[in-house]
C-alpha cells in the first residue's frame, strides 16, 4: 500500500467536502491513489492550433487561441445562456454555455488573450461551440505534453453538474503530478524480473505518461504495462487458487464405466453422438478416473447435445455408486431436463426425481428421505437444490445448466452435499469469447461441443421492417398449415408510456385476430409456475399453434416441431439473446426460419446486430462480436465471477495478447513458486493480497 492510498482526496487543491463526496459515490474515488488510477478512456491531440476559417462539418475536436470580443446573456430563468464572440484575428465563433453562466461571466473576460477546446457544430449555417473548454495560454502550455496529447476522463451527469468535467478531472491530475509525484516516487507493483524480462515500464512512468504522455511511443508503454499488470494479477490469482484446490480437494475416482453407461450407450442412445460429444465425454472420463475434483466448463451452442452428455456424465457416477444431481435456473427448465433424461433412460432402472420451489410438501418429505437413503439416484432441480434439508447419501457429481445464472455463493453450497467436494461440471449454451472464459472461468477446465448432431439444419434468419407484416403473417400461417408451430417473442409485458415498442399483451389481442382459426397461449415472467406450466405444455404437445411470450422462453425450451422465430423489437434485444431465442427453432429435422422485426429507423449498431445474426449462426463468432459491441461488463461481483477486483484499463474485446502473455507469465511463476512464498515474489503475495483485501476470495470455489 502506498502513502498515496491514505491521502483523502478532499484535501487536493480544486476538490473540497462537495467535489470529494462526488467522486466517491459516482466513481468510488476516496483517495489520491484512486484518483490516479483513474485513467482516460481516449487522447486529444492539443499540439495544433486550427484557424476559424479551416472549420469543417468534419472537425472532431479542434484548438482555437483567440480574444473574446463581446459577452451577453440571452434568454431569462431557466432558458437563460450565456453566449461569447470569439475571434482568432480573422474570423470569429459563437462559444454558448447553458450550465454555469455566472462562473464564466465573472472569470472570463473581452479583450484577454484564451485558448479554446472543444468540438464544433453547425447552428443555423454558422459553427459554435458549446461549453468549450477555455484557458489561458500559460495554462494550455504547461498542461500539453510534447507530444500535444491530452486524456480525455468519463463523466457522470451529476459530476457534470457539480463542476467536475473531464476538464476538472484532468486540473485535479496535473496537481497531483506536479506538487506530488514530483517528489514522491510510487512504489512498484510488479517485481523487477518480470519489469526486465518484458521491458515493461516502471509504475511511475506509467502514471505520468498514462494521464500527461511525453508521446505516443510513450503512451503505448503506459498503457501496455497498466493493462499487463491488471489482467496478470486477474490471472495470478485464479491459477494460485486453482492449485491450491487441487492440492487440498481429491476428487472421487469413478474407476469403472459399468453396467448402466454401457447398457445406455447400447440400447438407449436416441441418436449417434457426434465426434465432439464423443471428445467431451472422453475428457470428462479422464478427469473422473484421475483421484482429483473435476471443475469442468461445458460450452455447446444451442441445440448441440449438451444433455445428452449430462446425462452420460450421471451415468458414470451411478456405475460407480455415486448420486449426482442436475441444477437448473428456472421450473420451466428443470422440467424440461426432467423429461428428457427420463424419456433418454428408458428401461434402466434409475430412479429419477425433481425438487422445485412448486414441490408439495407431502412430496418433498417423502423425496428428501428417498434421496438420503440413496433410493433417488438422479435429483434434478432449481435454487431448491441448495436448501439445508436437502441431504444426499452419496453425491459425487453435480450439473450446473446456465451457470451464468445463479451465483457463485449458490453454487459453493453444493459443495457441502458431501464431505468431499463432488465433481462438477458446469454447462451454458451461451458461446463465451476465449479471451472472457479465460477471465471468467480461469480455473476450469473447458470442453467445447462445436458440431450439431446429424440431420439438423441451419436456421435461416431474416431481418425484416414492421411495415412488411402482412408477408410474414402469410408465411406463419404457410408454415402452421403445413404441420409447424411458431414463437412470437416481444420485449415487454404492458405497454410503457416511455416506450413505443411492441408489448406482449396488445401483440397477444392483435394475433389473436389474425389468426383466428388457430390456437394461441402467453407465458410471460409474471405468470405463476402453474399457470406457465399450463401454457407451455398447451405449446409442446400441439396443442396451441402459436406462442406468445417474453424472453422467458430464451432458455432451454425444447419444442422440436416449432420452425419459426418472430422476434418483435428485435432491436431491442443484444447479440447474445437473439441468438438464444433463435436456438428455440431448429431442434427437429424440418428447415426452421428466425424473422428478426424492427422498425424503419434504426440506429448503426442496431442495423449492424441484425446483419451478424443474419448473416452468421456461429454462436462463438456471434458471441465475439457481442463482446466488442458491448464490452464485458461488469466483472466483479459473485453473479458473474470469481475475479475479486475491476478492470479500469483493459479490454477483454481488445486485449487477448496481452491476457495471454499474463495468463503465460502467471503459470510459469507459479510453476517454479506455487505459493508465491519466494523472496523475489514478495511483491506478487503482497499485491495479491492488497488487490484482494476486504473481498470474499471465490476463487476456490467453481
Amino acid at each position: 500500500m502506498s502513502e498515496l492510498s491514505t491521502k483523502d482526496i478532499m484535501y487536493l487543491p480544486g476538490v473540497g467536502p462537495k467535489k470529494a463526496d462526488l467522486l466517491k459515490k459516482e466513481i468510488e474515488v476516496f483517495s489520491v491513489e484512486d484518483m490516479l488510477f483513474y485513467f482516460p478512456f481516449r487522447y486529444v491531440d492539443r499540439s495544433q492550433y486550427y484557424k476559424i476559417k479551416d472549420i469543417t462539418s468534419t472537425s472532431a475536436y479542434v484548438q482555437i487561441r483567440g480574444t473574446i470580443t463581446a459577452i451577453q446573456k440571452v434568454g431569462s430563468g431557466r432558458n437563460m445562456r450565456l453566449s461569447a464572440v470569439f475571434s482568432d484575428g480573422d474570423s470569429s465563433v459563437e462559444l454558448v454555455w447553458f450550465k454555469g453562466v455566472k462562473y464564466i461571466e465573472d472569470k472570463y473576460k473581452p479583450g484577454v488573450e484564451y485558448v479554446i477546446f472543444g468540438k464544433p457544430s453547425a447552428f443555423n449555417g454558422k459553427y459554435n461551440f458549446v461549453h468549450p473548454e477555455i484557458e489561458s495560454p500559460d495554462d494550455a502550455k504547461t498542461k500539453q505534453t510534447a507530444g500535444g496529447l491530452l486524456g480525455v476522463y468519463n463523466t457522470t451527469e451529476k459530476m457534470k453538474s457539480g463542476f467536475l468535467t473531464s476538464k476538472a478531472i484532468q486540473n485535479i491530475m496535473f496537481s497531483i503530478v506536479k506538487n506530488i509525484l514530483s517528489s514522491y516516487e510510487l512504489p512498484e507493483t510488479l517485481p523487477a524480473y518480470i519489469l526486465q524480462k518484458l521491458n515493461l515500464l516502471r509504475l511511475h512512468d506509467s502514471i505520468l505518461n498514462i494521464h500527461f504522455p511525453k508521446n505516443s511511443d510513450l503512451l503505448q508503454k503506459a498503457q501496455f504495462r497498466l493493462k499487463f499488470e491488471e489482467l496478470f494479477y486477474v490471472q495470478l490469482n485464479i491459477l494460485r487458487h486453482t492449485k491450491i484446490r487441487s492440492q487440498r480437494y481429491k476428487g472421487f475416482p469413478f474407476d469403472k464405466i459399468g453396467d448402466y453407461f454401457n447398457t445406455f450407450y447400447k440400447e438407449c442412445l436416441p441418436f449417434d453422438l457426434t465426434d465432439a460429444q464423443k471428445r467431451v465425454i472422453r475428457e470428462i472420463r479422464a478427469d473422473v478416473g484421475s483421484g482429483r475434483q473435476m471443475n469442468r466448463l461445458l460450452q455447446g451452442d444451442v441445440g448441440s447435445g449438451k444433455t445428452l452428455v449430462a446425462l452420460m456424465v450421471m451415468l458414470m457416477a451411478i456405475d460407480n455408486n455415486f448420486q449426482a444431481c442436475m441444477m437448473a435456473p428456472t421450473e420451466i427448465l428443470a422440467n424440461q431436463h426432467l423429461e428428457s433424461v427420463c424419456s433418454m433412460i428408458g428401461k434402466l432402472n434409475i430412479k429419477v426425481a425433481l425438487l422445485t420451489g412448486s414441490t408439495k410438501k407431502s412430496e418433498r418429505d417423502k423425496l428428501l428421505q428417498q434421496l438420503e437413503s440413496g433410493e433417488i439416484h438422479i435429483l434434478i432441480g432449481t435454487h431448491a437444490l441448495l436448501e439445508d434439508r436437502v441431504v444426499f447419501k452419496n453425491l459425487g457429481m453435480v450439473i450446473i445448466d446456465e451457470q451464468h445464472r445463479f451465483g457463485v455463493a449458490q453454487r459453493a453450497k453444493l459443495w457441502n452435499k458431501n464431505v468431499q467436494p463432488p465433481h462438477v461440471l458446469v454447462m451454458t449454451a451461451t458461446p463465451i469469447p476465449r479471451t472472457l472464459a479465460m477471465t471468467l472461468y480461469g480455473d476450469l477446465d473447458v470442453s467445447v461441443i462445436d458440431q450439431l448432431p446429424p440431420g439438423r439444419k441451419p436456421i435461416q434468419t431474416f431481418h425484416q421492417f414492421d411495415i412488411k407484416k402482412a408477408g410474414i403473417y402469410d408465411f406463419v400461417r404457410k408454415q402452421i398449415n403445413a404441420g409447424r408451430q411458431a414463437y412470437v417473442v416481444y420485449p415487454l409485458i404492458q405497454e410503457s408510456e416511455k416506450s413505443d415498442y411492441k408489448n406482449l399483451e396488445s401483440g397477444f389481442e392483435q394475433l389473436k385476430q389474425i389468426f383466428p382459426e388457430y390456437k394461441i397461449c402467453m407465458v410471460h415472467g409474471k405468470m405463476k409456475a402453474a399457470e406457465k406450466d399450463e401454457q407451455m405444455q398447451k405449446f409442446a404437445s400441439g396443442e396451441a399453434h402459436i406462442l406468445v411470450s417474453t424472453t422467458v422462453i430464451e432458455v432451454g425450451v425444447n419444442v422440436p416441431n416449432a420452425s419459426v422465430m418472430i422476434i418483435e423489437s428485435a432491436e431491442r434485444f443484444g447479440l447474445s439473446q437473439l441468438h438464444q431465442l433463435r436456438g428455440r427453432v431448429g431442434r427437429g429435422a424440418e428447415q426452421s426460419y428466425c424473422i428478426l422485426i424492427t422498425s424503419v429507423k434504426l440506429s448503426k449498431e442496431s442495423r449492424q446486430r441484425m446483419d451478424i445474426m443474419v448473416q452468421s449462426n456461429d454462436g462463438f463468432e456471434i458471441s465475439e462480436a457481442d463482446l466488442k459491441m458491448r464490452g464485458p461488463g461488469d466483472l466483479e461481483g459473485t453473479q458473474q465471477s470469481g475475479i475479486p477486483f475491476n478492470l479500469k484499463i483493459a479490454n477483454l474485446a481488445n486485449d487477448g495478447q496481452i491476457l495471454q502473455l499474463a495468463r503465460e507469465t502467471a503459470l510459469e511463476i507459479l510453476e517454479e513458486d506455487p505459493s508465491l512464498d519466494g523472496e523475489k515474489n514478495f511483491v506478487l503475495n503482497r499485491q495479491l493480497n492488497q488487490l484482494a483485501k476486504g473481498k470474499i476470495n471465490w476463487g476456490a470455489i467453481s
